[in-house]
């Protein structure tokens, strides 16, 4: 277990957060408010709890552990999700705490949490964002993902990448919004959607799924390249 501290601007008025540590992230974990922000940069896909079997929305940024396909020099260069701008940080009994040993703090040309008036500085208040945006909407993502398998909407997807060299990759465990199931929808039933926001939603996420074909090339041309 980590030794967590509480963030206080005393004890950690030097300390400073690097957002240049995604490299080693292939996957990670959005809520519904994001959908429309990382749909135009990455594909979103379904994948369930190891431990409850609990559905749960994500962005896949690479196609093998450990490896971010999308990044440059360690950071993103499009939409960061909260769940990595959060890395490092957590809350516990409703405080900011950190893992002191995580590696976001490592970097001394990080970005400082607190100026010298002791006052949020702008890596802080992402920070605290990403955390609101996780702690509202994670509850709010669950009951959008219940009512869509009301209603049959997810199907398992089939991600198989093929490499110029012959090598294949495939992603397993992944899930998608079913357009055949979408568009059977009864009227009222895609009213309700609609009207809910959950429709928009569903087509957000069915449509950035193109984005694993741009994945699929940025590792082909790294493995010509020698790059991986």
């Amino acid at each position: 277990m980590p030794a967590w501290e509480v963030l206080n601007r005393e004890q950690h008025a030097d300390l400073r957060a690097s957002r240049r540590i995604d490299g080693a992230r292939h996957f990670a974990q959005i809520v519904a408010d994001e959908f429309p922000l990382a749909a135009p940069h990455y594909p979103i896909l379904f994948t369930k709890n190891a431990e409850t079997g609990a559905f749960y929305a994500g962005v896949v940024m690479g196609v093998e552990p450990g490896r971010n396909l999308l990044t440059v020099d360690g950071a993103l260069p499009d939409y960061r999700p909260a769940d990595l701008e959060r890395q490092g940080f957590f809350v516990a009994e409703g405080q900011v705490v950190i893992d002191p040993d995580h590696v976001a703090f490592a970097d001394p040309a990080g970005q400082p949490l607190f100026g010298p008036d002791g006052e949020a500085e702008p890596a802080l208040k992402r920070v605290q964002q990403a955390l609101r945006t996780l702690e509202q909407g994670i509850p709010a993502t669950d009951a959008i993902i219940r009512r869509w398998l009301t209603h049959r909407l997810l199907e398992p997807i089939d991600v198989t990448l093929h490499s110029d060299d012959g090598q294949h990759v495939r992603l397993d465990g992944l899930y998608t919004v079913s357009l055949d199931a979408l568009h059977a929808l009864p009227d009222d039933v895609a009213v309700t959607l609609f009207r809910s926001g959950d429709l928009q939603l569903a087509y957000a996420q069915a449509g950035s799924i193109r984005h694993l074909r741009t994945l699929g090339r940025i590792r082909n041309e790294r493995l010509l390249d020698g790059g991986l």
